[in-house]
């Protein structure tokens, strides 16, 4: 791969963390309607004005950072065009994160004109991960040969390893309600999804729990294994403990914005690495043929 290809491959995954982050500011500081209006700050201006406050500058620089984010995104696509005959996944992987930060873009123009209403909020928050997870995807891709790929792992490993990100999507999903549900809404006048944040913070800790467990089976039976997927497996292990972490700590010290702000970075990156294991459950066919190669000679060599 391009030098330039890979640097912005990375400033891609990057931007798109970057952009939750920012994001997640702008509601934790209130500032969700800093900017009342949408594609314009207000309705005589692009951008805020001097009667406008802080907040307005706040939810004007995540705006901004949508820039950024398709600029570099748009860098990407235009490099991988050169080689799209023969890498056609990279390709599409290309289109599809350019296609969602338009998409994302639509989607944020709706939350505001909505007032901030949680359910838009919250699915605006769930396609961000998924573009975080589709440009970790390319970062993947981007190091192996095209061409067909073969399972890696035993069935039953595969099977579990989808098992556990579906308990990951599902954690994820009440995670959003329980967001939506607590105190942190964007602004104050916005409303909340009327359900009991309290039980949700419950409900949302189960599947996170199963979750840590799952990828602990994972783990070990990669390490006694010496599957593909160990690396990516351990440092999936290792996110879910600071996220579980973080999660009590909000929890038992009233959701404080710096550590809701975090959890919710972490959920992105947890997503990343869940992706990775996924993608190293298959290897390329030349890699497979070349493996049984080695296990063959090193056989005939006892």
């Amino acid at each position: 791969m391009p030098r330039s290809l890979r640097f912005f491959a990375w400033a891609s995954f990057v931007a798109q963390v970057t952009i939750i982050a920012t994001g997640g500011a702008v509601r934790l500081t209130g500032s969700g309607l800093g900017c009342p209006t949408w594609p314009t700050c207000t309705p005589e201006s692009l951008i805020p004005t001097e009667e406008l406050t802080y907040h307005s500058l706040i939810e004007f620089g995540n705006r901004l950072m949508t820039g950024v984010v398709g600029i570099i995104a748009l860098i990407v696509f235009l490099l991988v065009w050169r080689i799209r005959r023969e890498r056609r996944d990279l390709f599409a992987l290309s289109f599809i994160v350019g296609l969602g930060i338009v998409a994302q873009a639509i989607v944020g123009g709706i939350t505001v004109w909505t007032g901030l209403n949680p359910f838009i909020v919250g699915f605006h928050y769930i396609s961000s991960l998924v573009l975080v997870c589709v440009t970790a995807a390319f970062l993947a891709r981007m190091d192996e040969p095209a061409g067909a790929r073969e399972r890696a792992v035993p069935g039953w490993y595969a099977g579990l390893a989808h098992a556990t990100s579906a308990v990951l999507a599902l954690s994820i999903v009440f995670g959003v309600l329980t967001t939506g549900s607590g105190p942190h809404s964007g602004d104050v006048e916005s409303g909340r999804t009327g359900f009991d944040a309290e039980i949700l913070e419950h409900v949302h800790a189960w599947p996170g729990y199963l979750l840590l467990v799952l990828t602990l089976v994972l783990v070990i039976a990669a390490w006694r294994e010496s599957l593909p997927t160990r690396g990516w497996a351990i440092a999936l292990l290792g996110i879910e403990l600071v996220q579980v972490a973080v999660g009590l700590y909000q929890a038992r010290n009233g959701l404080p914005v710096l550590a809701v702000g975090v959890h919710m970075v972490l959920a992105a990156l947890t997503a990343a690495a869940m992706t990775l294991v996924i993608l190293r459950l298959k290897r390329p066919v030349d890699a497979g043929v070349a493996a049984a190669e080695s296990s063959a000679a090193a056989t005939s060599a006892r």
